[in-house]
Order: C-alpha cells, then structure tokens, then sequence
C-alpha cells in the first residue's frame, strides 16, 4: 500500500488537515505500506517555504514520520508530458473565453431554468479561429472533457458512491499562464508514484469523480478493476453543537493547540477516534496503527469538541511519570513536585504556574476574619523536615484545638499558602512550598 498526504503550503496546519494526515500515516503503518508527503505548491504566488517547514515540524510534532517525500514544483516537465498526452487524444482542449464572457454565459443559462454548466462552445473553434485569437496574442486556458457517464466506486467509508459528469463544467486543468491547477496535478503525481490509496474529506468526493475520469484517460485503472486506486472520504468536522467547524478552522490550528499545552498522544488519539464507536485515548501514532480502522468510521459528520480535547489531555497527563516530562519541567523540579501538581493539570504548561507558587513570592491577601486562626496554625507549624504526612501531622491537631473542619478549616490555610482557592493535594503540595514561605505566607494572611 501506498498512501499520501498532500498539503498545500499555503498556511499552517489545522485539525481538519491533520486528521487527514493520522489516518493516512495509521493506515500505511498498520498495513507495512509506505507514506508519502508530497507538497502541492504549483499556486506559486501563495506557497511559501516556510509553511512546508511548518507542515514538516507539525507532522513530527504528531509522532508521523514519512518515507518519501517531493514537491510539485519539481515535477512540472511531468504535467507538461502529461498534458501533451490529453491534448493529444482530444481530452484537454483549449478556451479563449474571458471571465466576463463566462460570468455572462451562466446568468444567461440560470435566467433559462438551466443548470449552470460551460457549454463546450470553445471545441467548436476551427485552427483558423484558433491560430488568429493565437497570432492577436490571445493565451488559452485548457479544460478537460469530461465523460457523459456516471463514475461509481466502493468508498472505504461512505460505501457505494457515483457522481454524474454531465451537470458538471469541464475543469480548466492549465490556466492562460501556463500554471497547472491541483485537480490536475494530484491525479499525474498519484498515478506516476503509485498511489493505491487515497483518504481525504467527504468535500473532496464530487473532485473524486472528476479525478477519476482525468486518471483514466491518462491510462489509469478503471474504478473495479484489480490494481485501480481505492478511495475513502472522511466525514467532515463540526463543532460541538454541530455546526460547520470549516470557517473557524484557524482557530483549531495545531501550532495554537501547542502553544495551548495540548499534548500529541492527545490530539492524535482524539484525532483517530472521531467519528468512530471507539472511546478516544491519548497514544503515540504507533501505538494507534495496529487497532486504526477504516469500516469503524462512521459516514455522519464528526464533532470536534475543544471540551473533550482537554478533558483527554487532563487524563493523559495524571498519568505521565516524572521521566516522560522531565525535560519540560521548570529548571530545579523533581520527581516529588511533579507528583505533587500533575492530578491537578489540564495543561502541562500550568506546572509552571505552580513552580512560581511553590517557589516564588506570591501575593498574600490579607485575610482579617480568620487572622486568629491563622496565628494559630502559624504556632502550630511543625518543624521540618517535612513530607506527605506532614500536613496531616499539622491540620488534625489544629482543627481538633480551633474546633474548625471541612472548608472552614482547610480554605483559609489554602488560600494563604498558595493563593488559590484550589489546586494540588495540599498533602502532597505543602512540602513544596518549606516551613519557611509556609510562615511568612501565615503571617502576612493574618495581618502580622
């Protein structure tokens, strides 16, 4: 097997795309194929060098790796043979019309009750005609001509799909300038490097049956036939309550999401889990490959929802060992302030947070109605050293003289300790803090 993920570096990646990516790569890997990245960068005036390093960081970000890899702005005497050969065999031919010319055609043509559709008046030029509007120095764009059929092929996902040519506009493959457009490209590059699958979005499944007669015509093997590309089209993304996520996709892009402190094994196990029965679960990409698959992909749009993206990374994270973060951990943290903060963090980020309260100087509010029992605790601090029964050690006997329990006695000791109203396992948190800070923290809450 031979799958592809080809995105066009004309921006960063976002969740729609890198789904895309995860389950292509889980799909090569599962099945001992091979996954190829291929850049589709012939829109040369958006294309920036810079997104495809970008896309490559991001996709090593994910855990993905790839075992080939080009861009199409490489391969352009491949397109330009490519088109010799439809144009050649009366596939590809040229238009002269202008945009107004075109714009005026379709409102003429819906004014009639009519769909639409380019009416193939430029195949009715003769070279003469042709040679002239060449010689006045009029550039043609090219259109494929499509099939008056129906394309039918078995989806990996959606099942039995066609799509019905006629009511569609032949495509412009090569625009006036020369430059190749991606409805083209993809298919040369995905027939000449073998491609044997293709998974993308459910919004690419009307370009599919297009795709399909273009590769036909340049030799490929029909839909059916042994050998013939298969193809599988995720269901697109909504938000959580159901709504189009396409519009409000740069919000969800992945270099935000890192920035957010959303860990990969949680971004991809939610990634490969949506839209399917099985329950997501933070996991490196190989980790994932042997279980990934297709037929538990439902064909109803998947939500993505920001609120369970967390709530993974949340779970994903109280289990992490100090090794695994280690090099992600304020300078100085060890293993027992680690186990002391990760069950309270949605974002390993937050680690920072509390290393500044165990550690810095925080601000202290003054909390007069408890300043009583504030010096009491202050008196009753125990020496150190301390450790995870030292809160206990402390608290008991001080509830038991103040006559304070639950929230009245365990609040006001919080808040002047940490400056939060909660947070870790103070058990396991106080310790972090030292007998020192721990006093002076007392004192200024009870207004000494």
């Amino acid at each position: 097997m031979r799958l592809r993920f080809a995105p066009s570096p004309t921006g960063y990646l976002h969740v729609g795309n890198a789904r895309v990516a995860v389950a292509n790569w889980l799909i090569a890997r599962r099945h001992g194929g091979r996954f190829i990245l291929r850049f589709d960068d012939t829109d040369a005036a958006r294309s920036r060098a810079e997104f495809a390093e970008g896309i490559e960081e991001d996709l090593r970000w994910l855990g993905l790796d790839w075992d080939e890899s080009f861009k199409q702005s490489d391969r352009l005497e491949r397109y330009e043979a490519a088109a010799e050969k439809l144009k050649k065999s009366g596939h590809l031919y040229p238009c002269l019309e202008s945009e107004e010319e075109l714009r005026f055609k379709r409102e003429q043509r819906q004014k009639q009750g009519r769909p639409p559709v380019y009416d193939r008046a430029a195949l009715k030029m003769t070279p003469e005609q042709l040679q002239r509007a060449l010689d006045n120095g009029k550039q043609p764009y090219w259109r494929f001509k499509l099939s008056t059929r129906t394309v039918e092929w078995q989806d990996g996902v959606l099942g039995r799909r066609q799509v019905k040519l006629p009511p569609i506009s032949d495509p412009v493959l090569i625009r006036a300038d020369g430059s190749f457009l991606y409805t083209f490209t993809s298919v040369v590059d995905d027939l000449e490097t073998g491609i044997t699958d293709i998974v993308r979005g459910e919004d690419h499944v009307t370009n599919t049956g297009v795709q399909i007669d273009i590769l036909e015509a340049l030799g490929g093997r029909p839909q059916g036939r042994p050998g013939a590309i298969r193809f599988a089209h995720l269901p697109l993304l909504t938000d959580a309550d159901g709504g189009q996520l396409s519009k409000r996709l740069g919000s969800m892009g992945l270099r935000q999401l890192r920035r957010d402190g959303i860990e990969p094994a949680a971004l991809v196990g939610y990634l490969s889990a949506l839209g399917s029965s099985r329950d997501p679960a933070a996991a490196t990409p190989a980790e994932l490959a042997p279980v990934y698959d297709l037929g538990h992909v439902s064909r109803s749009a998947a939500r993505f929802d920001p609120a369970q993206l967390l709530g993974l990374n949340r779970r994903y994270l109280h289990g992490l060992d100090f090794a695994t973060v280690r090099d992600r951990l304020p300078e100085g943290a060890d293993e027992a302030f680690w186990l002391s903060v990760r069950g309270n963090l949605d974002l390993l980020a937050e680690a920072r947070d509390w290393w500044d309260i165990a550690r810095g100087d925080i601000t202290v509010a003054p909390q007069p109605e408890d300043a009583g029992f504030l010096r009491a605790a202050l008196d009753a601090l125990p020496p150190e050293p301390w450790g995870e029964e030292s809160w206990n050690a402390w608290v008991k006997p001080l509830g038991a003289a103040t006559g304070r329990k639950g929230k009245a006695l365990f609040l006001p000791l919080r808040l002047a300790l940490t400056g939060e109203d909660h947070g870790p396992e103070m058990r396991l948190f106080l310790p972090q803090i030292g007998r020192a800070r721990a006093a002076d923290r007392l004192a200024r809450a009870a207004g000494a």
